[in-house]
């Protein structure tokens, strides 16, 4: 085992989450994780922050909501021509 330190876990982490990093660096970082609470605790943080921006980017506006939006555009668009 090769720990890679803190400092390195962190700066590629999220690289390292997306499997964006060689197979020795996410080796390295896997065992860092492993072995360290402190990192695995960002690693836990980052991994639930993109799943929930993930979810909330699926997500539609309620219909009464988007033609409200809609409405108002297109006055901010006639109002300027």
């Amino acid at each position: 085992m090769s720990d890679c330190g803190c400092s390195k876990a962190r700066q590629d982490l999220e690289e390292y989450l997306r499997n964006e990093v060689c197979k020795t660096q996410h080796t390295d970082i896997r065992e860092h994780l492993e072995n360290c609470p402190s990192c695995r605790d960002e690693a836990l943080v980052a991994t639930t922050l993109t799943e929930v921006v993930a979810r909330a980017c699926k997500e539609t506006a309620p219909e009464e909501l988007r033609d409200q939006v809609f409405a108002r555009l297109r006055e901010v668009q006639s109002a300027q021509h």
